[in-house]
């Protein structure tokens, strides 16, 4: 007999093939689909590639205001800073969704048209991963690696996680020191998450240069990314329990949160976190669950739950289809509606 769990990615397969075949044919994509592969799947020319791409995007030049926002340095840093100005409106939230699914498709479209990286944005499965981080292909510190781990930094104490909770540290800790990343200089940063709750000083657009830091944590991995955390958020009836569920809250981090903290530093900074190339493709991974869930049934593709203020505040309304978003000079402003099927208004993009 299947467990529930099994048969239930059995039947989310077979619904999301038809679907996905459906969509395309009645989207505006025209049979030209990028697919979204899991890094371990790609060829090591896909792989180099993409390393390739990234560190295009580290070395030209930003098109943000420097004197505005000095601190930019890169087209990369151009994806930084607009994160950091709008992380408390993008996050835990109604529209956390659907900004970083048009964030995560801005990336790649930069990335082909001034990279030259001509496949779909690679996403991190986190549960064929998360029991051996420091010896998966993503980051095994290998040529075709994210880069692996930092040094270990014996002064480290636990994660403090949420109503007093806390987490253990791994052996990391310190500038990565392996792999293609291992000479990155981050340029802002890094931010304390209290911010989350102030907002950010006047001064967070200054130049802090810095390492890439990195604390590869099974310990994290494996309780917040295993599969069947991913089958509870998949379990899930209404948007709302997927939003809080993928997220969580205290020391239950959730999927998102969770990938975040088995990284280290650079990447679970709530604000900088695009710093370290592996967000795009966490954010994938979340983006790949977020459209599975919602092909289960076409009413999930429009529901919406929460305002566009952290932690759903009141300083702003209710979410609604018609609700404008914005990502700067990464891409033009778009409502709400026009960013939540994938296949249509521009994502032309499958999961594999």
């Amino acid at each position: 007999m299947f467990s529930t769990s099994l048969a239930y990615w059995l039947l989310l397969a077979i619904s999301s093939a038809s679907i996905t075949d459906g969509r395309h044919h009645h989207s505006s994509c025209h049979g030209k689909v990028k697919v979204r592969k899991e890094w371990g799947s790609l060829t090591k020319t896909e792989k180099l590639s993409y390393i390739s791409a990234v560190k295009c995007m580290q070395t030209l030049p930003p098109e943000t205001n420097t004197t505005v926002v000095p601190g930019a340095r890169s087209r990369h840093d151009d994806f930084i800073a607009l994160h950091i100005n709008m992380t408390r409106s993008v996050h835990l939230d109604g529209i956390f969704l659907s900004w970083h699914r048009n964030y995560v498709h801005l990336w790649e479209t930069a990335l082909e048209e001034e990279c030259g990286y001509p496949y779909g944005q690679p996403y991190w499965n986190w549960a064929l991963w998360c029991d051996d981080l420091a010896h998966s292909p993503l980051f095994d510190g290998s040529e075709t690696s994210l880069s692996g781990d930092g040094a270990h930094n014996p002064d480290q104490g636990n994660y403090t996680v949420g109503n007093g909770g806390s987490l253990p540290h791994a052996n990391g800790g310190g500038c990565v020191t392996s792999g293609p990343f291992v000479n990155q200089t981050i340029s802002f940063g890094p931010f304390d998450f209290a911010l989350a709750f102030t907002g950010l000083p006047s001064n967070w657009t200054t130049y802090t240069p810095h390492c890439l830091v990195r604390d590869l944590n099974n310990y994290v991995a494996t309780r917040y990314g295993n599969q069947t955390a991913i089958d509870v958020v998949m379990n899930t009836t209404n948007v709302e329990d997927f939003q809080n569920t993928m997220s969580g809250a205290d020391i239950n981090l959730g999927p998102h949160g969770g990938g975040h903290f088995s990284i280290g530093y650079s990447l679970l900074d709530f604000f900088a976190s695009p710093a370290d190339p592996a967000f795009f493709l966490h954010h994938g991974m979340i983006d790949r669950l977020w459209m599975m869930w919602q092909v289960v049934d076409e009413k999930r593709v429009w529901e919406l739950s929460g305002t566009s203020t952290i932690f759903n505040g009141n300083d702003t309304p209710e979410v609604t289809l018609e609700t404008m978003q914005t990502w700067g000079v990464l891409g033009k402003d778009r409502k709400t509606k026009e960013l939540l099927r994938v296949g249509h208004e521009g994502f032309c993009y499958e999961y594999m």
